[in-house]
Order: C-alpha cells, then structure tokens, then sequence
C-alpha cells in the first residue's frame, strides 16, 4: 500500500510533448504517484471511471471534444467538493478566473520548470495533509479548533476565529472583516459552506448575507447589532433563533 502522504494523480494534454514533460516531473516528484496519462479530457473521463481515489489532476485546458474545463465541472457536478484536487497546465493565462470558478487548485502556464511544478505540487500535497489527515485510533475528543482555513487567491491562509468580527457574502466569494487594522480577506466560497465550518456556539447568522461573531456584538436593537462602528441587519427569517439567543439576558 502506498503511503498516505503519496498523492495518486493522472496527467491530461493534448500535446503529446507538453504531457510528456509532465509526466517526467511527476516521476521524479517523491510524494506523486502517475497511474494514468491521456491526450484528451474525454479519455480521461472515461479512466477516472476505473481508477479509484484519484488525488490529483494536472490538467490542460485547450483540448477537442470537452476542454479541461469541461472535465472540471463535470466532475464537481458528480462530487462536489469531494473529488480530486485540479492544477491546470495551458499557454493562456485568460483562463485563471474560469480556473478559480472551478476551485482549481494552482494553474501553471505553458512553458513551466520543474521548480514551478514541484511548487504547485507541493501546495496539493499540503492541502492533502490538511483535509484528509490519517486515521487515527479511537481516542478522547481532541479540543476545539480555534482557526479555520480560507482559500485565498492560490493559499490557504489560517484565520483564528478571535480575529473574525463578522462575514459577508458577496455572490461567489465571502468578505471575512478582521479584528484592529486588518484588511478583510476575501475567499473564493459560499457563506453556506463557510458557515458549517463555523462553531455554532460563537458565530450566529443573522442575515442572508451577514455571519456574526457573537463575541464581538457591542449592541443589539430589535432589527440590527453593532459590531464596533458597523450596523448589521438582523433579518425577519434570522429573527426568531436570535431572538433566542439574547432571551438569556433579558
């Protein structure tokens, strides 16, 4: 058995030098194992099928028949969230953002280095540790955590759940403002998802767009809270369970 550490990954790319070279960086990448290599997103579609908990994908974006893309989001839509990580690897950098909306993990830009790869190798293989850390025997519950991890451009930074005074959704991202002079950082999520990462006993929704620290909270109206010099909104379907919360002091 492969150790857990390794990372199973499959190679995708049209252009039989540029795959090539890809599949000699991973070969010389100690923590990447390559069990599959094919020229187009169609067969590698059809592998993914037979090929069991793949990792990674290193994966072009121009191809015929179904761009990388392509690929990406169809495997969101059957896994969402769940499948294997994606580093692009194209000629044309206008596709960073299309990368983004697909949570890629890194995109390389044709033609790259080994020093490049093994950087945006290193950064899967970091994100593997983080989201899928071994099991363990059955032991006592281990404390709470007491930081979260975001997706910040192409970094996970590590936020503390002290230094979140509140959040707000904006479409596609999240804008987490920051205790002092911190400037809000701003990730690539949803306020659903980054909610269920929250602890309950500290942070409360009281907007359809707005997530508070309840620690935070310098004073409360009937239809708003104050968190240091900001007004926020508590709206009529957030009521009731804040409603619940401060009937502890009341």
């Amino acid at each position: 058995m492969l150790d857990l550490k390794t990372l199973r990954c499959i190679a995708v790319d049209d252009e039989p030098l540029a795959l090539g070279l890809v599949c000699a960086f991973v070969e010389q990448t100690p923590f990447l194992d390559l069990v599959g290599r094919y020229s187009s997103a169609v067969e590698a579609l059809q592998g993914l099928h037979q090929l069991p908990d793949i990792d990674l994908i290193f994966l072009d974006i121009q191809m015929p028949d179904l761009s990388g893309l392509e690929l990406a989001r169809v495997l969101d839509r059957g896994r969402p969230g769940t499948g294997p990580r994606i580093i692009f690897t194209t000629a044309y950098n206008q596709f960073a953002l299309d990368g983004y909306r697909v949570d890629a993990l890194d995109y390389l830009v044709k033609p790259f280095n080994y020093e490049e790869f093994l950087r945006a190798a290193t950064k899967a293989h970091a994100y593997a540790s983080l989201a899928q850390p071994a099991a363990l025997p059955a032991a006592p519950p281990e404390p709470e955590e007491e930081y979260l991890f975001l997706k910040i451009e192409y970094q996970l930074v590590r936020v503390a759940f002290q230094d979140i005074l509140y959040i707000e959704g904006l479409k596609d991202y999240v804008k987490v403002h920051l205790t002092g002079d911190a400037r809000p950082l701003l990730s690539l999520t949803s306020l659903k998802v980054l909610e269920e990462k929250l602890p309950a006993r500290r942070f409360m929704r009281i907007h359809r767009s707005t997530i508070v620290a309840l620690d935070k909270i310098r004073a409360v109206t009937r239809n708003s809270v104050q968190i240091e010099d900001q007004t926020l909104p508590v709206s009529d379907q957030y009521k009731e369970a804040f409603t619940q919360f401060l009937s502890r002091w009341t």
